[in-house]
């Protein structure tokens, strides 16, 4: 509180109105002329910059709220809190709004952002409930607690009350003075950013959030309800991430569009762009004071100096390292790296990342079945286009060391893993963030994250994965250049998988063509292609064809990378399936037939490739009629490989596809049979049932059952 000592009234603070909308910077409010003489009545007012045309989506908390102010209990705390424009003030205002309607209810009102404000604002609540000057000015000057002063008064106030504190974050404040407290004749109600229950002892607390979509939508409509359909406001509301103040300023900005009105489409549209954030903004009403809570460029700036104020610059670096990735759930094991000591020290990591949580800037979450982290897209845009320049390579070099941390040295077959698919949207956004520097290793380790994806199973996955990463590190790297060619293979890879192989052909083709031209015909990369595209041309039927470019990739392999690497025993391993029965026992002098032996040798009996090359030399004995040895040994295969990766995996369907045709030709029809049905119908549900893998499968199950297979 501030001003004269004569005992006079006075009121400096400054309200600006338009279209209804209220600011109220200071409180003065004391002698005489109380609101029921006519006086000023500020603290009788909620300080905010924009009342919501209506309050959407609170209602659980509301409820709650109005049961404590209904059942006449004093006493209580209540504490919301959540992220910056989440709409805490909001359900203060509405709250309060009610309260004061009511005959005998008292609303006070005190904007709690910094020492200051407080003091002033809890002595014209002093003030307000009958405190005299003689009073107000000892405890100004220091002669009388100030905080005992206001709470006798709330204690003895003759109607029942509402005490909001608005903006209180930096709840050490409420300590200095022991100015938060409980009365039997109120509530108060508290609302901020800092999560942790330490801060509020006593008090219940209730998380405010982001909307649901129908009543984001809602919100756009509000307040431009001639802009677009619900449909399209809920479309933007989903670019805007349903954050209150960002949807309140985008439905502002199109409210007040006269010479040439913005659609919710084009508004949308331009959400797209990197600076989306100053279109946002700009629906801040240019009438108001520029209160930085009322800009979401701004809004978070408020915490972050708070950071470096409280001498935590190490919760800054994170944000901004946590900015190059995406808005979604990101594992924390990802910062557990030794890597992230190029931004911030490892040992500060935890106080970095518990600051951010305290201050609602971040959550934890789970998400498939892994602890996370995750922050609000429009603050990671904010803290991303407010970063300093220089600081962004180390941040881009470390973010991508993080990434490349948190996958598989070498992506090996296994169980369908979700943990792997939540990386692709932190992969994907980094490559949207990092300069041309980074951009190669970026790349590089999303390929190898497709790569891990494919090898689990999620060919739908890999294939977006690989596709879209090319796409987005060609905003520095040029199509020829080997990190895009080698995204853009594994691309080919997937589409195989997906049964889609006229156009796996046509990647895989342009671009082994492109990696012989540049790299040679021998180089890993161009190889890696080569073995791609020879399963392609296999199913297509071009046999001959696919055995030559097999033949070309053992080769090459053997050349580059010596006769015992995986890779080259893998390629060994495709002559097995591929070959006829009579190639297959001269091929290599007849060594190839000893292939299985050799690689338990080299990679031990449970290598992904020990057990291909098994499974191939099974098909071979097959198809020498040597049924009894075929089946013994896919037998083993496909239970091996049942263990390991469960039912559903590709790998698993093929060997026992290949088990229903050594039962059925040892005479054992109605096992095959029903191997073949349970392998048609695990297809079916997981590729569909036009892919040429469940058409095949369903061909051969009919021809059992018809009486014309032969083996």
């Amino acid at each position: 509180m501030t001003g004269g000592t004569d005992g006079h009234a006075e009121d400096h603070g400054r309200v600006y109105q338009s279209h209804g909308d209220q600011h109220i910077s200071e409180h003065h409010h004391y002698n005489d002329d109380g609101p029921d003489n006519g006086g000023p009545d500020s603290v009788r007012r909620p300080a905010v910059g924009r009342l919501p045309v209506a309050l959407r989506d609170r209602s659980e908390v509301m409820e709650r709220l109005r049961t404590s102010m209904r059942t006449e209990r004093g006493g209580q705390v209540y504490v919301l809190y959540g992220m910056g424009g989440s709409g805490k003030t909001a359900v203060a205002c509405a709250l309060f709004q009610e309260v004061t309607a009511e005959a005998g209810r008292v609303g006070l009102w005190v904007n709690a952002s910094d020492r200051a404000s407080l003091r002033a604002g809890m002595l014209a609540v002093a003030a307000d409930r009958g405190a005299d000057d003689s009073e107000l000015l000892a405890a100004r000057n220091g002669l009388r607690p100030a905080a005992d002063l206001v709470w006798r008064y709330l204690d003895r106030s003759a109607e029942p009350w509402l005490l909001v504190l608005d903006n209180t974050d930096e709840p050490e404040i409420l300590r200095d003075g022991d100015w938060l407290r409980t009365s039997p004749r109120g509530t108060v109600l508290v609302t901020t950013r800092r999560a942790a229950a330490r801060w509020w002892p006593g008090a219940e607390l209730q998380y405010i959030g982001v909307l649901p979509r129908e009543d984001a939508a809602l919100v756009l409509r509000d307040l431009a309800p001639h802009s677009g359909t619900t449909e399209q406001a809920a479309r933007v509301a989903d670019r805007l991430g349903r954050l209150p103040l960002a949807l309140t300023l985008a439905g502002g900005f199109l409210s007040r569009q006269v010479i040439d009105p913005w659609t919710m489409d084009a508004y949308g549209d331009q959400l797209d762009s990197d600076e989306r954030v100053q279109l946002i903004d700009r629906g801040a009403d240019a009438l108001s004071e520029a209160d930085p809570r009322h800009l979401v460029g701004l809004t978070w700036q408020l915490t972050l100096d708070a950071f470096e104020a409280r001498g935590l610059p190490e919760a800054v670096a994170l944000l901004r390292l946590l900015a190059r990735f995406a808005a979604e759930p990101l594992p924390l094991a990802l910062l557990n790296h030794a890597g992230i000591g190029a931004v911030l020290p490892r040992a500060r990591t935890e106080t970095a990342l518990r600051a951010l949580l305290d201050q609602s800037l971040s959550e934890l979450v789970d998400a498939a079945g892994t602890r996370c982290v995750q922050s609000h897209g429009i603050l990671l845009d904010s803290v991303s286009a407010a970063t300093p320049a220089d600081l962004v390579p180390a941040l881009d070099t470390t973010a991508v060391r993080l990434l490349d941390g948190a996958l598989p040295a070498v992506p090996d077959a296994g169980p369908h893993d979700p943990r792997l698919r939540l990386l692709v949207p932190h992969a994907l956004a980094l490559l949207g963030h990092v300069g041309e520097s980074s951009a190669a290793d970026a790349l590089a380790v999303t390929t190898r994250l497709a790569t891990a994806l494919h090898r689990t199973g999620d060919y739908v996955s890999a294939r977006e994965t690989a596709r879209n990463a090319a796409e987005l590190a060609q905003r520095h790297l040029d199509a020829d250049h080997r990190t895009v060619l080698a995204a853009r293979s594994r691309e080919g890879r997937a589409l195989f998988r997906l049964g889609r192989y006229a156009e796996a052909e046509a990647v895989l083709r342009t671009v082994r063509d492109t990696q012989v031209r540049l790299f040679g015909a021998d180089d890993p990369d161009t190889t890696d292609s080569g073995y791609g595209l020879q399963l392609v041309l296999a199913n297509l039927g071009r046999r001959e064809e696919a055995v030559a470019l097999l033949r070309d990739t053992v080769a090459a392999r053997r050349s580059a990378l010596g006769a015992e690497h995986p890779l080259t025993l893998r390629a060994r391993a495709g002559l097995l399936e591929m070959l006829p029965a009579a190639e297959v026992v001269t091929e290599e002098d007849g060594a190839l037939l000893l292939l299985p032996s050799g690689c338990e040798r080299v990679l031990g009996p449970d290598h992904t490739v020990t057990l291909g090359a098994r499974h191939n030399h099974a098909w071979a004995l097959y198809l020498l009629g040597r049924f009894d040895e075929a089946d013994r040994e896919i037998r083993q295969v496909a239970e091996t490989y049942e263990r390991r990766f469960g039912p559903e995996y590709p790998i698993v369907l093929a060997a026992r596809q290949l088990l229903s045709r050594t039962r059925a030709a040892l005479g054992h029809r109605e096992e095959g049979i029903a191997l073949m049905t349970d392998v048609v119908e695990r297809r079916d549900r997981g590729l569909g049932p036009e892919h040429p893998f469940t058409v095949a499968s369903r061909n051969l199950l009919d021809a059992y059952r018809s009486g014309r297979w032969r083996p």
